[in-house]
């Protein structure tokens, strides 16, 4: 029968790769975490120093987007991972795939983060099975072709709204009822992204209240994204990186099986057209003054592709980094416990912001809480070897094997 992955089967770089990634995304979350939702699309809500503006421009420049793709990435290389350990593991995978649609559930909606990113890779992943048998080479141009829409796609959302936005500032009192619904559309549009202060202090009360209060409120807004974000954008987003991801693993290079020079080719090429890209967007975003339509990413035609190049720099300048110099031991233990690490960040700002426990929410400013951050990576850097020493998988990993081969795995290492 399907046996459950046990330490001698593990790829190394996948779990370096990993543990950085699930660190790395805390810098973007932890703006949803600690502040009003508004301020993940909108920065200049959050802005109250100069410290705050280059927390910003800093994040902006070599993480937002970078590491939720290094993460797709993985977890579509994950996937092919799994179904290439033996013949038989469809239905398993179909099965483990659910699981996980029913822990991003709990996260939604026992741990209240409403930027959770497990349903997505759920949903993504059920349809990612019907990729595993297609040759590396045409998964290669599916992949090119997908991210050409993905970046099509999200310049014509951008054209889009400021249409809409153009028709919304006419002054005209005969708007045809196409013209009108335009109106209200980007008026919903500009009072979700651009929020006033009876807004913003509503949401505070909200999620600075008892546990029913936060869960109406999460509630609410995640019926928003589900309808609407997930098969709009989020679907597709990870389908897209998904795919890449199978590419990157059918090519050996996720796995560490080239030289040090393409490597080194990865680093550079990467996060110097990373870099550059993402410095062009901040300029966009500098000269509009902030505008709503520049400062959501998601809408960019280049977006896609500088978090594309940024996370091929990281993940080759990490696989370098291992194998010249032994970097990463303690990433690659965060990654190993890579969906527990994830659930207890989720767990760790529930308590520090929200009312169930310290009620922070929206009292530090954005550069305040990127001590949160550091605190958590120290934490979850010295957790997960210490609990590796001890315990073949982080908890949330064993839970999710138990459930996908309906058996324990051996959970507690034998001692002596």
């Amino acid at each position: 029968m399907p046996q459950s992955v046990i330490n001698s089967d593990r790829i190394l770089s996948f779990d370096v790769v990993r543990g950085f990634a699930v660190l790395g995304i805390l810098l973007v979350n932890i703006i949803g975490f600690g502040s009003v939702s508004a301020v993940m699309f909108n920065p200049a809500l959050s802005f109250s120093a100069p410290s705050d503006f280059w927390a910003w421009a800093i994040v902006e420049l070599t993480a937002e987007g970078a590491m939720r793709a290094i993460f797709t990435m993985l977890f579509g290389a994950g996937v092919l991972l799994f179904l290439d350990r033996g013949a038989g593991r469809g239905r398993l995978h179909f099965k483990r795939t659910f699981w996980l649609l029913v822990f991003g559930f709990c996260n939604v909606y026992i741990l209240m983060w409403l930027g959770d990113i497990l349903v997505t890779y759920a949903l993504a992943g059920f349809v990612l099975y019907f990729f595993r048998n297609i040759r590396r080479k045409n998964l290669l141009v599916i992949a090119l072709a997908m991210l050409t829409f993905l970046c099509v796609y999200a310049e014509m959302i951008h054209f889009g709204l400021e249409y809409t936005r153009q028709i919304a500032g006419q002054a005209s009192t005969s708007l045809s009822q196409a013209q009108a619904e335009l109106t209200e559309q980007w008026a919903e549009f500009h009072s979700m992204f651009a929020p006033g202060e009876a807004e913003i202090s509503a949401e505070l009360a909200q999620r600075r209240g008892s546990f029913f209060s936060v869960l109406s409120w999460t509630s609410a807004e995640y019926a928003s994204i589900h309808m609407e974000f997930i098969p709009m954008l989020l679907f597709w987003d990870a389908l897209v990186f998904m795919t890449i991801g199978m590419v990157l693993y059918r090519y050996g290079l996720l796995q560490g099986n080239h030289s040090n020079q393409l490597y080194f080719f990865m680093a550079v090429i990467g996060l110097g057209f990373g870099f550059s890209i993402n410095a062009y967007e901040i300029r966009q975003v500098l000269h509009s003054e902030f505008d709503i339509l520049h400062t959501f990413s998601f809408f960019k035609f280049t977006y896609h592709l500088g978090r594309l190049a940024m996370a091929i720099g990281w993940i080759g300048l990490l696989i370098l980094l291992l194998r010249r110099f032994g970097v990463g031991r303690r990433l690659a233990a965060v990654g190993r416990m890579a969906l527990t690490n994830y659930l207890m960040q989720s767990l760790i700002c529930l308590f520090v912001f929200t009312g169930i426990g310290l009620g922070l929410l929206g009292t530090l400013s954005r550069s305040e809480l990127y001590l949160i951050v550091l605190l958590v990576w120290v934490f979850q850097l010295w957790l997960s070897p210490w609990w590796l020493a001890r315990y073949h998988y982080g908890p949330a990993e064993w839970f999710w094997r138990y459930l996908t081969y309906g058996r324990a795995p051996q959970f507690a290492l034998k001692s002596g």
